[in-house]
């Protein structure tokens, strides 16, 4: 088949940032079919432009070639944006008015055979319906966040004219997929009030099993002169709903105890200014250490240098349908316990037995007390917990299975309509 996903902020692991659609996309190539990923080349997570456009405002590359079969990233030119307002707005309609002017253009010459919409934004999947349309072919809308109720959830008012033409939108799209595509493990409630919770399937994001193999051997570009302390990690975003503002006072604590203990913080966002700031007026950047941004290709190895990983996110009515986190599933793939600070309904890092959980900073010290006083094997035996469930459970080459399926199920049921 000749599969089309429209996800604005898809990236290559080249780049930092989730290659959900990447991974899932080679998998499919490996089974005989081709798949274009229309994605936005100005990138979320580093703010910048990733291609340099000359004539056309889009740029066609293969990015893995397997025989005959091929994925095709389609980069669109979209305005930049610093930070989630107006401009942000503004990168999303363009993204999506151009995704559908190419989309016709590459239609023209290779029809697509089914059409995936993605969110987070619904602009994106509203482009791939029209196009689906236009070619006769079946959609699928995947959900990777609920748009509007996140937003209404971290606090915009339900009554704000963008929230009212979300809501629209997403009545819109739900009663038009064949299917829908949800990552949130506990999404079905919110579903039921649409009256489409039979056309949902639960597939969550995962990781590349391929990444991790022969990571012993290498060598993380992380280095550390001081083995002593207990070096903790953290990679991912830095917004709102990541709520690091509570490394501050641990850090305090740290510092006013004299603990052996360093946090390395990878990754950017909107509050990242802020949370430096914060460091710096508290005297606490020799305790928390900010590192740069590394691509997904550079992930696995660079997080194998830490001796374990805190996960934490707000405590907001937005996580009640669960969470499905990237960061995540790699803490867990390179084998090392992990904090688990969150509350949510889903917990794989206690379903795993792979770490600690906890619910407020004094228990976080407490967590932190207890891996100092394991022995290197002992924390290296509660990691590898982790990996083999991840491995078993969450590895992109088995969530691929129920992908494709998904994929063939709604073409085969879309052609006997015909």
């Amino acid at each position: 088949m000749n599969i089309w996903i429209f996800n604005h902020y898809a990236t290559t692991p080249d780049f930092p940032g989730a290659t959900r659609h990447f991974d899932f996309s080679k998998e499919l190539v490996k089974r005989g079919h081709k798949v274009t990923i229309f994605a936005s080349s100005f990138h979320y997570l580093l703010l910048k432009e990733t291609k340099n456009y000359v004539k056309s405002f889009f740029i066609e590359e293969k990015v893995y070639e397997n025989n005959d079969s091929f994925v095709k990233f389609v980069w669109i030119k979209t305005p930049p944006y610093e930070k989630s307002d107006w401009k942000r707005v503004v990168n999303m309609l363009v993204y999506s008015y151009r995704s559908f002017i190419v989309g016709n253009l590459i239609g023209k010459k290779e029809k697509p055979d089914i059409i995936i919409g993605s969110s987070v934004h619904l602009f994106a999947p509203l482009s791939a319906y029209f196009l689906s349309r236009k070619f006769n072919v079946p959609f699928i809308l995947e959900i990777r966040d609920i748009w509007p109720q996140t937003l209404i959830d971290l606090g915009i008012s339900k009554y704000h004219p963008f929230i009212l033409l979300l809501s629209i939108l997403e009545k819109f799209l739900y009663r038009r997929a064949q299917k829908i595509i949800t990552l949130l493990p506990n999404s079905k409630n919110y579903f039921e009030k649409f009256g489409v919770e039979k056309k949902l399937i639960w597939i969550p994001n995962g990781f590349d099993v391929e990444r991790i193999q022969g990571l012993e051997k290498e060598t993380s570009p992380i280095q550390s002169e001081d083995s002593k302390f207990l070096k903790i990690g953290y990679a991912g975003a830095m917004g709102k709903g990541n709520d690091l503002h509570f490394l501050i006072n641990l850090g305090k604590y740290i510092k006013d105890n004299s603990m052996n203990v360093k946090f390395y913080i990878m990754g950017s966002g909107y509050e990242q200014e802020n949370f430096k700031k914060n460091i710096i007026e508290n005297g606490l950047e020799d305790i928390i250490l900010f590192q740069q941004t590394f691509s997904k290709n550079d992930i696995h190895r660079v997080l194998s240098f830490f001796d374990a990983f805190i996960f934490h996110i707000a405590d907001a009515n937005v996580f009640k349908y669960g969470i499905s986190s990237n960061k995540l599933f790699d803490y867990m793939a390179v084998g090392k316990p992990i904090i688990f600070f969150a509350n949510v309904p889903n917990n794989i890092v206690q379903e795993a037995g792979c770490g600690i959980t906890v619910k407020n900073l004094d228990e976080v010290i407490d967590a932190i007390k207890k891996l100092m006083n394991l022995s290197e094997e002992e924390r290296k035996e509660m990691g590898l917990k982790g990996k083999k469930f991840v491995e078993k459970n969450y590895s992109i080459q088995f969530l691929a299975d129920k992908f494709e399926n998904v994929i063939k199920e709604v073409r085969e049921d879309y052609l006997k309509k015909l």
